[in-house]
This record gives structure tokens, C-alpha cells and sequence, in this order.
């Protein structure tokens, strides 16, 4: 391992530096992970980010393997993927435009949008939902493993880079929901609710329409 290391280091910084770009960079993902930290506490958000780490694993393994590219370039699939990625985000600027309008108390907030969403799984499946339906996370995927590996590549170091990914992600997304779970932020979602559910909303919009109208 340590002379693999040693050898593709160039690779691995490649690879990992254009996962870290990727994922930290503000998208549906990191901000559903943010809204929800504030709006229903540290759990919440990292049931959602296991979600999303999930979803970005499953998209990894299939380019690993090569998979993720044969995608990317089916049409039929690519397209199903981007409608229903742009309504899941809609549906989520809806959600926080209702969340806006209704302003709840703090406490209300902290329990989430109704009592049927309180579930871990509920927040685990919506952020498996986001990063499934996102067609940017299997062209990202793609490009990290085909800009890293070289054609004399040895059969484990896709998965030596999916494996690291896998703990920058739980180190990034896990991030954005403990800092954004802390007491100060909730604070602030508490004293700017409407302000801030409604910026999110339409961030939201504008990342769902962008997926619906985008070639």
C-alpha cells in the first residue's frame, strides 16, 4: 500500500482534490444538509448527509468499475435522472417556501417540517433522493476516475480512491452538519426562519430549474 502511495501520489491528489471541489462547493446536497442541521438538530443532519454519502458511494462504485461512464453517455438515462432530479429539488423549494410562509415558533422548527418527518430514515432517504437523482454527481464521478487513472492503473487503486472519497465525504458532509447543528446557528435560523427557508427555497428553484432546462 505504502509503495502504491508512493507511486500514484499525483493520481491521489488529483482524484481527491477534485472531490473535495465537487462536494464542498455549495450545491443541493450541502445546502439540504445545512437547512436541515438548523431547521431539525445535529441528527437530522447527519442521517440526511448519510444519505448523501450513500447516494455519492453508489455513483463512485459504478465508475469505478467503469459503469458511470456507459451512463453518462445513455441518453434515456441521463435525462430520467436530470426530470427527476429537477423536480426532487423543486419539491424541496417548495417545502421550504411552506416552511417561510407558515413561521413556526424556534421549537417548532427544531422538530422539523410535521411529525412525519422526524424519522432518521425520512432525512436518510431524502438525501439518498438528492444525490441519486443529480446527474452532475455521476459526471463528477466520471471525471475524477478518468483524469486519475492511467491506463497502466492496478485494479485496486480505483478502489483505494473510492475509499478515500468515501472519508472526505464523511468528513465534509458530516462537517456541514455539525456546524450548522450548533447552538449559534440554530440561533440564527431561529431569529431569520422566514429569511433564511426562503433563500433556500430559492436556491432550490433555481438549481431544479436549471437541471429541467439544461441540455
Amino acid at each position: 500500500m505504502v509503495e502504491m502511495i508512493q507511486i500514484y501520489w499525483p493520481q491521489f491528489l488529483l482524484a481527491f482534490g477534485t472531490y473535495i471541489v465537487a462536494t464542498a462547493s455549495p450545491g443541493p446536497a450541502t445546502l439540504a444538509i445545512m437547512g436541515t442541521a438548523m431547521r431539525a438538530g445535529r441528527s437530522a443532519g447527519l442521517s440526511l448527509a448519510a444519505g448523501v454519502i450513500s447516494g455519492s458511494v453508489f455513483w463512485g462504485s459504478l465508475a469505478a468499475f467503469g459503469l458511470g461512464g456507459l451512463l453518462a453517455r445513455f441518453e434515456g438515462a441521463f435525462e430520467i435522472m436530470r426530470l427527476l432530479g429537477g423536480c426532487y429539488l423543486l419539491w424541496l423549494a417548495w417545502k421550504s417556501f411552506q416552511s417561510a410562509r407558515k413561521g413556526l415558533h424556534a421549537d417548532a422548527a427544531v422538530a422539523g417540517f410535521n411529525k412525519r418527518e422526524t424519522g432518521h430514515g425520512t432525512f436518510y432517504r431524502r438525501g439518498l433522493a438528492i444525490h441519486l437523482t443529480n446527474p452532475k454527481a455521476v459526471l463528477s464521478w466520471a471525471a475524477i476516475f478518468t483524469l486519475a487513472l492511467p491506463a497502466e492503473a492496478p485494479a485496486i487503486l480505483p478502489v483505494v480512491i473510492l475509499l478515500g472519497c468515501f472519508l472526505l465525504g464523511l468528513v465534509i458532509f458530516g462537517g456541514y452538519a455539525l456546524v450548522f447543528s450548533t447552538p449559534v446557528m440554530v440561533g440564527v435560523y431561529a431569529r431569520a426562519k422566514s429569511w433564511i427557508e426562503t433563500a433556500l427555497g430559492g436556491l432550490f428553484t433555481a438549481a431544479g430549474l436549471r437541471l429541467l432546462i439544461t441540455d
